[in-house]
């Protein structure tokens, strides 16, 4: 079966190319040249060949535009890529393969009938792409995480480890950071738990946000380290650069690094971590701890650097406990189980835990206190919770985060910032 689509990018591409000045041509003059070869190829396949004819004559004018993006695309950037890439409506874009390309745009994924010419040409542009963000991707190094310019995330790995063929997955951010009063704005957060977290903030509680892959983790931290006083020295270490930390003018942003083609020259989370600590920082922001740094991060958090924070995948508060204690073992098998909760239980005072509702909606259900350690169990205290009302559907979610009526058990950074609210639970 002929995929025009994929057929036509290559017939205008060439048609557009016959003239050799075509390279001299500006964005906007190469455009023009390509709608008019477009006609010029659908007045010729009325007589030449009737079934593209019947393509063009079926198809909307929002595929007719698309095409002809992609032949842009094609002669001066990345292809389809460049083109998905363009698109500020999407989200997240997911390739499998050079035919099969999903995006979200609003929250929910859907397929689009755009698709490569073919797996090399996939591949080429891949290449060509990662190489724009100062990596190398082959198949000695199938694998690798970027970013754009403008800090969305990429991830790409090449196949034959990827069994559909080369997969590119973009995670894109907003070109304006996140605030607590878009969360707010979009039913993610109450203006009454937002005050408590600007205060927590600001009162150099350490603050660990968690939650499922998609839940908003980074979206959050950055609305979160906005409230970091202007002041304060601080030193965010990620995997891809992602936070947009506004406000504080002494900032070192530190990024990891790849191995290089002979597996040497990597440079790990626990590595920036550790490095981090001779830079005089007030506050620590790691992106995300996945592994042994979480060891480094507690220590940290434990020896002076207050007001850190940092994100982590849990399915809830209490998994997010779990999962630090494997992180710690992971880099430091032979410690007691019982030190490493102790680590914990006094590093990190508050747990920030969101999800990604069945409409797709984001939500904070939770915020808690990490009370105490007895009788070898961390305690929680939770301090606000995610309640459905009466209006929530089987497809819609309604509801808000309440404040529980739990006091706090550790209020002594409020006291020390002066803020005397939470002292017993009524805020006022």
């Amino acid at each position: 079966m002929r995929d025009f689509f994929v057929e036509e990018i290559g017939t205008i591409r060439e048609m557009v190319s016959r003239d050799p000045s075509y390279s001299e041509l500006s964005d906007e003059e190469l455009k023009q040249r390509i709608d008019q070869m477009m006609e010029q190829r659908i007045r010729q396949s009325k007589t030449t060949d009737i079934d593209a004819a019947a393509y063009y004559s079926s198809i909307s004018f929002k595929v007719r535009k698309s095409l002809a993006d992609t032949v842009f695309e094609s002669i001066r950037g990345l292809g389809i890529l460049g083109k998905i890439i363009g698109d500020k409506s999407i989200t997240e874009v997911m390739i499998n393969g050079y035919d099969t390309i999903f995006v979200e745009r609003g929250g929910k994924l859907e397929r689009i009938p755009d698709k490569f010419e073919s797996q090399e040409k996939l591949r080429n542009i891949i290449t060509k792409f990662v190489q724009d963000t100062g990596r190398s991707v082959n198949e000695s190094n199938p694998i690798v995480d970027s970013r754009l310019a403008d800090g969305s995330r990429v991830n790409v790995v090449l196949d034959p480890i990827a069994l559909n063929g080369p997969v590119v997955t973009i995670r894109r951010f907003p070109e304006e950071g996140m605030t607590i009063q878009k969360l707010i704005r979009f039913g993610s957060l109450t203006p009454q738990a937002a005050g408590f977290l600007e205060k927590a903030v600001k009162a150099k509680y350490n603050i660990f946000i968690s939650g499922g892959t998609g839940s908003g983790k980074t979206t959050f931290l950055n609305a979160l380290s906005n409230f970091i006083p202007a002041t304060e020295r601080v030193i965010t270490i990620e995997d891809s650069a992602e936070l947009q930390i506004q406000n504080v003018p002494n900032l070192v942003r530190l990024e990891t690094r790849n191995a290089n083609s002979a597996g040497v020259g990597a440079v790990t989370i626990r590595d920036l971590i550790k490095s981090s600590l001779r830079m005089r920082p007030e506050r620590i922001v790691v992106g995300e701890v996945r592994g042994a740094e979480a060891l480094d991060m507690l220590q940290a958090m434990n020896t002076g650097h207050d007001g850190s924070l940092s994100t982590g995948h849990a399915n809830s508060a209490e998994d997010m406990l779990s999962r630090l204690e494997t992180m710690v073992l992971s880099g430091a098998a032979g410690l007691p189980l019982e030190a490493i909760r102790q680590q914990i239980a006094s590093a990190v005072d508050l747990i920030v835990h969101l999800s990604r509702m069945r409409d797709a909606s984001r939500k904070t259900l939770e915020i808690t206190e990490v009370d105490r350690l007895e009788n070898g169990k961390i305690l929680l205290n939770p301090l606000f919770r995610f309640e459905e009302d009466e209006h929530t559907t089987v497809r819609k979610v309604s509801g808000s985060l309440r404040r529980t009526e739990n006091a706090m058990r550790h209020p002594d950074k409020f006291i020390s910032s002066g803020i005397y609210e939470y002292l017993d639970g009524q805020e006022g």
